[in-house]
């Protein structure tokens, strides 16, 4: 079986914060994740990314721009993917995230990147442990994300990068 293309989308606001949402119904249930979804055929990774995003939590993107990839492969699952990574901004300053796909997803919110790294941390230092419900976990490309491209960081990645 061949990978499949993944499309992360980092969704900024004008603080800087990024949106997540909690996984449900499928691979990496119960983990944290960047909204997103599969590549479709012909389509590019920018309008992949609007088009996801809004189907998912309502919210418009512009600037959408191409930040990094991870290869994720998830062995418990049987499943491998090529994570494109792109990030947009917001349209609206203070537009929230909605739940339109209940079934896919508990809850969005915005976070900071410094938050989502101690998650990450916390993570590490807990792998193989028993940890409790409410220790946040990232789902495996985004924790990718950080184990292939350490010094990764989402406003700085997309203020240098190309619209």
């Amino acid at each position: 079986m061949n990978p499949r293309v993944g499309v992360g989308v980092v969704v900024l606001n004008t603080e800087g914060k990024v949106v997540l949402g909690k996984r449900k119904g499928s691979h990496g249930a119960g983990t944290w994740a960047f909204p997103g979804g599969h590549l479709e055929f012909g389509e590019s990774f920018e309008a992949c990314a609007v088009r996801e995003v809004l189907e998912e939590t309502g919210l418009s993107i512009h600037d959408v721009r191409f930040l990094t990839a991870t290869n994720d492969i998830m062995e418990a699952e049987g499943k491998h993917y090529i994570t494109v990574y792109v990030g947009g901004m917001v349209k609206e300053d203070n537009a929230q995230p909605q739940i339109l796909e209940p079934e896919k997803c508990d809850e969005w919110r915005w976070i900071s990147w410094d938050d989502v790294r101690l998650w990450f941390d916390r993570q590490v230092h807990t792998e193989g442990t028993e940890t409790s419900d409410d220790q946040p976990r990232l789902f495996i490309p985004l924790f990718n994300l950080f184990q292939q491209r350490p010094t990764f960081d989402p406003k700085k990645s997309y203020d240098s990068a190309q619209a």
